[in-house]
């Protein structure tokens, strides 16, 4: 067994694939391969069914799963010491252990609740309509036998199936994807009218309640390009599966058993590759050849405005988890997901553009985005963590009515904003909630005018609206006049007054 790992590695599997292929767990085969022959021999000829410290707890163990097949091996040590005084002092890895060694022998599994999603297959799109864009990394073996690691992007044309195919040492930022994306293009002869994401920071800065904000650069390659850019919900994936099993077919069928040499070479393989298999053969699903069909679709995609420019190269910077999972940078903290700090050596990537930090774990995969702050000493963190996500659209919506009052303008404003923000609406109707607590009906209502009759369906607009309302509301305060009331001295001085016989004689005489 020890050989046969050895070959397979040399032949450039992962530890996954040898695991899966000779039936062994994986941590096995990594023990394997750290070990020399000699040292392999050794460790043979050593007693391997050692006794269990927990046999004489068997019979308790296996009733109680037996009773409660879901407990977890931490609920079962804690219901030895509850039960047991004299129970041995072991890890609780060793428990896990011997608790799975029972699962497997009686054949108790615990129980999944396993949520069923309802899907359905979509018709095919018109030709020139839409492609996919998704990325991938890879660890090639070297002729040195060591690994490479190396980025994918990936572009496929989604109703030719039409594939394009773009690798580098270094994750991709937003420079080197357009670059990427102006390659593809290059490759399929024309532009489509819309293209696939995922919510990847090397295109977007936030979701904006459903206006997408999308980083500066990409924004304006888009803007001259001319295609429509969609991202998919977050933890989506099959929304846009055509380009998933584009990455995971060029894993299987173009890198796995391929050496690296260099990053020119591996591309101009890539090419062939594409060339003679990855868009000859038959496709799965259509029945059709992705090279035939693209040329017909080359008709109906969009011209190329811009040029080809190849982009300077932006790396990444590894920096140290602290244990409060977060890591300093520049003389501020930044917050990070819980359960990302996983010991003393644990790491992240950092890449600074546009004003923003990007966070990636050791296997670029994002994690998180920041702002940069310009002050010293802050703790910057992502308030998306304690968002409330259990509660449904409806009660928001009655939650939102309520609070504001029942008239035909919110539910005016309700209904446009679920038409245009369909994917956006718990978002919007948050900030909603939040913002109107305690605001006047008559700021509100002035608020929704404004927002109808303009057309801004966005709860930030809505917002800031309000505000701007509610300022201009404020009355200036007027001088208040003060009356001197007179002194008893003065109430007694009479006004000097004329004798009407006076007028009269002059009267008279004139």
């Amino acid at each position: 067994m020890w050989y046969k790992v050895k070959e397979l590695w040399s032949k450039g599997l992962n530890k996954s694939q040898i695991a899966t292929e000779v039936g062994l767990h994986r941590k096995t085969v990594r023990k394997y391969l750290q070990m020399s022959e000699s040292e392999f021999q050794i460790w043979i000829q050593k007693r391997k069914n050692l006794p269990h410290k927990l046999q004489p707890y068997y019979n308790f163990v296996y009733q109680r799963l037996k009773k409660y097949p879901y407990l977890s091996a931490a609920q079962i040590e804690d219901h030895l010491k509850e039960h047991f005084d004299d129970m041995p002092n072991v890890h609780s890895k060793t428990v896990y252990n011997f608790v799975e060694t029972i699962r497997k022998e009686k054949n108790i599994s615990k129980p999944k609740k396993e949520k069923i999603r309802q899907y359905r297959k979509l018709p095919e799109v018109g030709y020139g309509q839409e492609a996919q864009v998704d990325f991938g990394v890879y660890r090639m073996l070297r002729q040195d036998g060591r690994r490479q690691k190396v980025w994918l992007f990936a572009m496929v044309l989604s109703r030719s199936r039409q594939k394009f195919i773009y690798m580098q040492t270094s994750p991709f930022t937003t420079a080197t994807a357009i670059y990427a994306h102006q390659l593809a293009f290059e490759y399929f002869k024309g532009v489509p009218r819309k293209i696939l994401y995922d919510q990847d920071r090397v295109f977007m800065v936030d979701e904006n309640y459903g206006d997408l904000l999308l980083t500066d650069d990409f924004q304006r390659y888009v803007d001259n390009e001319n295609f429509q850019v969609i991202f998919c919900r977050k933890a989506d994936p099959e929304t846009k599966g055509k380009v998933e099993n584009v990455i995971k077919y060029v894993k299987i069928n173009f890198l796995r058993g391929r050496e690296f040499i260099n990053l020119t070479s591996l591309n101009t393989s890539l090419l062939e590759w594409l060339k003679r298999t990855g868009n000859r053969k038959i496709h799965s699903t259509t029945r059709l050849v992705p090279n035939a069909e693209w040329m017909k679709e080359q008709k109906y995609l969009l011209p190329i405005k811009q040029s080809l420019t190849k982009p300077v190269p932006n790396s990444c910077r590894e920096y140290k988890v602290l244990k409060d999972n977060t890591f300093s940078y520049r003389g501020n903290f930044y917050g990070l997901p819980l359960g990302t700090y996983q010991g003393e050596e644990t790491k992240v990537l950092i890449k600074a553009e546009d004003d923003k930090l990007f966070i990636y774990d050791l296997d670029e995969n994002f994690i998180i985005s920041h702002p940069i702050s310009i002050l010293k000493g802050r703790f910057v963190y992502n308030q998306d963590y304690y968002r409330d996500k259990t509660t449904s659209k409806k009660e928001k919506i009655n939650k939102l009515i309520n609070q504001i009052g029942d008239s035909p303008k919110i539910r005016l404003f309700i209904d446009q904003l679920r038409q245009s923000k369909p994917r956006y609406m718990n978002d919007n109707f948050d900030l909603m909630i939040r913002s109107t607590e305690g605001k006047s009906q008559q700021v509100i209502l002035q608020s929704l005018d404004y927002c109808i009759d303009n057309g801004c369906y966005n709860a930030r607009e809505f917002t800031e609206i309000m505000e701007y309302f509610e300022k201009e509301k404020q009355e200036i305060p007027r001088p208040e006049i003060k009356i001197n009331h007179s002194t008893s001295a003065q109430a007694s001085i009479k006004p000097q007054t004329s004798n009407i016989n006076d007028y009269e004689s002059l009267f008279k005489t004139l």
